[in-house]
């Protein structure tokens, strides 16, 4: 394929070169897709001030040579959130989003996943730019994030055997490592291969909470208004993600710090604040995550 017409989102921006600027985008033809915009830093005509965070554009790209990265050609403006730039909380949240799908979103993939994460950015922009930006639709957007990437944890039943997850008075015991919850017989014993029982690695949340995520995935985002959480089930939900993320990315993404300090709410902003990777360590790339669930 040389020529490729298509929408984009720009993910992300850096100066390469003297005049250059080195792009990443998503696409719903390609997923993650790297392109050097020639000569953008040297001439505001020659892309008409179009690459900037937020736009949602559609673009001409070269791509005759393989395992390069793509020339950008053009790009026309399809649409602007300017809301998110006006408003500190919107603009954080919206950053950390574009961050999360950077780090995580794969270059090229089937057809039908491509078109559908890219849907989901633009719904994701549309949700902050219209909805409170507050920890409540960070963590619902996080979770369709790992959804629409095929990484979202488990949350329905055991990551181990299958069965069902009791409520107990002590909580649902969900492993991180392991990216689910454990039924009270699995949690009471190693995993296969002499695995110990998990310490760091397991968060007790109560099982409405697991419940309330695993139904919010049938909202539209549109809807997602719609979905009750209260603080408690908010501050668990809010812990098991950013637990979940920090294992499974293994790094800690740049606007993760800005958007907690610009949080609504500062107790909890606290609790939720970057405290070094937990579980697993440091890694580069996106580990596999065992039992987690993944869309067909």
């Amino acid at each position: 394929m040389a020529a490729l017409h298509t929408e984009a989102l720009l993910l992300r921006s850096a100066d390469f070169g003297e005049s250059d600027r080195m792009l990443h985008l998503l696409t719903p033809a390609t997923g993650r897709l790297t392109a050097v915009a020639k000569g953008a830093r040297r001439s505001v005509k020659r892309f008409g001030g179009n690459l900037d965070f937020f736009n949602h554009l559609r673009v001409q790209l070269d791509r005759r040579r393989p395992g390069a990265p793509a020339r950008l050609d053009h790009a026309r403006l399809l649409r602007a959130f300017h809301g998110l730039r006006g408003n500190a909380r919107r603009f954080g949240l919206s950053c950390y989003l574009l961050e999360l799908l950077d780090r995580l979103a794969p270059e090229g993939g089937a057809a039908a996943d491509c078109a559908g994460l890219f849907a989901f950015a633009i719904g994701a922009l549309e949700r902050v730019n219209a909805d409170p930006p507050d920890l409540r639709l960070r963590v619902l957007l996080e979770l369709r994030s790992l959804d629409r990437l095929g990484l979202r944890p488990e949350l329905a039943r055991c990551v181990r055997c299958g069965g069902g997850v009791e409520q107990r008075p002590e909580g649902v015991l969900f492993h991180i490592a392991e990216g689910g919850p454990l039924c009270f017989r699995c949690a009471a014993r190693p995993a296969e291969g002499g695995a110990a029982r998990p310490a760091g690695g397991g968060l007790r949340v109560q099982l409405g909470t697991l419940r309330a995520l695993q139904a919010s995935l049938g909202f539209r985002l549109d809807r997602l208004g719609r979905i009750g959480l209260g603080p408690a089930a908010l501050r668990e939900a809010a812990e098991l993600l950013h637990r979940f993320l920090r294992f499974h990315i293994g790094v800690e993404l740049k606007s993760e710090r800005v958007l907690a300090q610009l949080a609504p709410s500062a107790p909890l902003a606290a609790q939720l604040a970057p405290r070094g990777a937990r579980g697993g360590g440091p890694r580069r790339g996106v580990a596999p995550v065992a039992g987690a669930a993944r869309r067909g």
